[in-house]
């Protein structure tokens, strides 16, 4: 099922959800709704469920206006954060609740609905789990349960709202990754809203990045994190590390560097940002160019450290992060409160906001 939002707007109050959205979704895609809270990613959501009604705009569904579809006639699989399952019902009920509560003439026979809950509950590898009740079930379990669920009733669009976000770290990316191959077994057209930046990049198809209910860029994991449309997305993209200054004839000044830039942005106040696996550190000798930084504390990461540095002077700034390879790491082998100098092997160079 292909979706094509057209110039949505919602206003809830004097606060603007979502501000003239227009987004293309083809057929048998996965596509993150990725930005902070309050950007408007939810709220698009809902509208495409139709569960909330846009204040302007339309949400076509292969070629028809469903923008005043009701929600039980989209055929739409919702899947919220809080699993929102029937306490008092086993696993088998759960999911077959759905397609016991169709009307008479739409439901299919109870045996029928039995088999599919049974080919449900295998396709998401808890058909052991059939007679025990939500309460009996780990975090993770009832995530697959709740999919399962949405996904009985054959839904043309599988909609996930931040479907991970109250699961422990390691339990989230297990599921991520399951998803990533249920989606592919399924090719059912889904979307999900999330936060988190590593779990669209490592899930999607396609990534929409969303700030104040605009849609910022729309591309591939690698192109929005590669090769960011402005400084919004760069810097919600992953840590970085960002260098107030001017640009002026292909070079950034600034916080002590100098550095000439590719590209083709105008003159005048710039910010500049730097991924921490793309600063050089080096020890401080005097007439020694970069900026200047004290080492505070450094976090092992396995193959690699992660060094927290203070700029020299520079007091109430942002400190600075370097991910550095251990081996390198033990060649340097700084101290702490060690003076060290930084120097970055690539900027990526935006003019500077303006005040609003």
């Amino acid at each position: 099922m292909s979706i094509e939002i057209r110039n949505l707007s919602k206003r809830f109050g004097r606060f603007a959800a979502l501000d003239n959205v227009s987004l293309d979704i083809g057929h048998g895609e996965l596509v993150a709704l990725l930005g902070p809270s309050g950007c408007g990613k939810t709220t698009l959501l809902r509208i495409i469920a139709g569960l909330e009604v846009p204040d302007s705009g339309c949400v076509v569904v292969n070629g028809a206006d469903a923008t005043r579809l009701a929600v039980q006639r989209r055929q739409v699989g919702f899947v919220f954060q809080h699993y929102a399952l029937f306490r008092h019902m086993t696993v088998f009920d759960n999911v077959a609740f759905g397609l016991r509560v169709k009307p008479r003439r739409e439901r299919a026979t109870e045996p029928e609905i039995r088999a599919r809950v049974r080919r449900l509950l295998q396709l998401v590898q808890l058909d052991w789990l059939a007679d025990r009740y939500p309460n009996q079930l780990s975090g993770g379990q009832r995530q697959r349960i709740a999919l399962a669920r949405a996904l009985a009733v054959e839904p043309r669009v599988l909609l996930l709202d931040e479907p991970f976000g109250a699961l422990d770290a390691k339990v989230r990316k297990e599921l991520r990754r399951w998803l990533r191959r249920l989606h592919d077994d399924l090719q059912v057209t889904s979307v999900f809203v999330t936060h988190d930046q590593e779990e669209a990049l490592e899930v999607a198809d396609r990534v929409v990045v969303m700030n104040h209910g605009r849609i910022e860029q729309v591309g591939a994991p690698d192109e929005v994190y590669a090769h960011p449309a402005n400084a919004f997305v760069y810097g919600f993209l992953g840590t970085v590390n960002r260098f107030h200054g001017r640009h002026v004839d292909g070079t950034f000044s600034g916080a002590g560097l100098q550095v000439p830039v590719p590209g083709s942005v105008q003159d005048g106040s710039a910010v500049a940002f730097a991924r921490p696996h793309d600063l050089d550190v080096a020890r401080w000798a005097p007439g020694v160019d970069g900026i200047v930084v004290n080492l505070v504390r450094q976090y092992s990461r396995g193959a690699s450290v992660l060094l927290e540095l203070e700029r020299d002077g520079e007091e109430g700034a942002d400190p600075l992060e370097v991910e550095m390879p251990r081996a390198q790491f033990e060649l340097l082998e700084p101290m702490a409160g060690e003076r060290l100098v930084v120097r970055p092997r690539s900027l990526r160079v935006f003019p500077a906001a303006l005040p609003s």
